[in-house]
C-alpha cells in the first residue's frame, strides 16, 4: 500500500505504475528532467526515513524562496518513488526548461567516486522514466529527457554543458552527464523498458490546440458550467490541451469530462 504523509506519497514501482496509469493530468508534459539531490546523499538514507528527508528538502527549498518542494518526484536507493509536488504544477527544476516539464530528483550524489547507485535505485530510475514516456507519449531522447548540466544557470539557455553549470545529475550518472553519455547509456535502457511494458491501445483523441492558463487559479469542473462540481485547480502559466469547446468552455482531458472556462485560456501559437 502506498504511504502518505502530508503532500508526500511513497510508492513501490508497481504501485506507482498503477497510480500513474489511473491519473488524469491536464498539464501538457513534453519534458522529463533528471537531477541528483547531491545532498541528502546515500549516507543520509537509513531505509525508513523517506518522509523526513522529503520534509528536509522542502524546508531547504522554502529557505531559498520557493513556494514548496521543487520536484514533482523523488527516487530513493531502495527503489521507492515519492510523488512530492502535484503534476499539475510547474516544477522549479531547471531555469528555462520548467513550463512543460516534470522534475525528478534522484536521491544521492552521483558525481564520480561518490555514491554507487544501488541496483534497486537504478531499476527504479529507468522504469520511472519509461512509465512517464509511455504516459505522455514521449520518445526517450535528448529533446524529451534532459539533465540540469545542459542548461546555463544564469541565462537558462541550453548549452549542453558549456557556460555556468551544475554537474547534476552527476558526472557518473549512467556513465556521465554529457548528452553523449545519455544517448549511449541512458536512453537505450529507457527504450528497452518501454518495450517491456504491456502494450495497451492509447485510444486518445487528438487535441484541437494547446493553450496557456492565464488565471492565478483556474477551476476544472465536471461539466461546462460554473455550478458543476470542481474536480481540481490549475495554476497560472501551465499548458493544457483543448479537446472540445462548448458555450465558451473547454474540455482539457482526452478521456474524462474535465472542463475550464475558455476566458482564462490563451491559445499558444504554433
Amino acid at each position: 500500500m502506498p504511504q502518505t504523509q502530508g503532500k508526500f506519497t511513497l510508492f513501490d514501482l508497481a504501485e506507482f505504475s498503477e497510480w500513474l496509469n489511473a491519473a488524469s493530468i491536464s498539464r501538457v508534459i513534453t519534458l522529463i528532467q533528471n537531477h541528483h539531490t547531491w545532498t541528502p546523499a546515500y549516507k543520509h538514507f537509513n531505509g525508513t526515513n523517506h518522509f523526513a528527508l522529503l520534509r528536509g528538502m522542502e524546508n531547504a527549498h522554502l529557505e531559498r524562496g520557493f513556494a514548496e518542494i521543487a520536484q514533482n518526484l523523488t527516487t530513493f536507493p531502495d527503489g521507492t518513488i515519492a510523488v512530492c509536488r502535484s503534476f499539475e504544477k510547474i516544477p522549479a527544476g531547471i531555469k528555462g526548461a520548467n513550463t512543460g516539464a516534470l522534475c525528478i530528483e534522484n536521491l544521492g550524489n552521483f558525481d564520480k567516486n561518490k555514491d554507487a547507485m544501488t541496483p534497486a535505485h537504478r531499476a527504479a530510475i529507468i522504469k520511472l522514466n519509461a512509465l512517464l514516456c509511455k504516459k505522455f507519449r514521449l520518445r526517450p531522447n535528448a529533446d524529451t529527457i534532459v539533465y540540469h548540466h545542459w542548461f546555463d544557470l544564469n541565462s537558462g539557455e541550453r548549452k549542453n554543458g558549456a557556460g555556468v553549470t551544475k554537474s547534476c545529475p552527476g558526472t557518473a550518472f549512467f556513465g556521465g552527464n554529457k548528452v553523449a553519455h545519455a544517448e549511449a547509456n541512458f536512453y537505450p535502457l529507457i527504450q528497452r523498458a518501454i518495450r517491456s511494458l504491456e502494450v495497451e491501445p492509447i485510444g486518445l483523441e487528438e487535441a484541437l490546440y494547446t493553450a496557456r492558463v492565464t488565471a492565478e487559479a483556474l477551476n476544472v469542473r465536471s461539466e461546462p458550467t460554473a455550478s458543476s462540481p470542481r474536480v481540481k485547480v490549475l495554476t497560472k502559466g501551465i499548458l493544457v490541451n483543448v479537446y472540445e469547446e462548448k458555450n465558451k468552455w473547454c474540455r482539457v482531458d482526452p478521456t474524462q469530462s474535465h472542463w475550464v472556462s475558455g476566458r482564462f485560456l490563451e491559445r499558444v501559437l504554433e
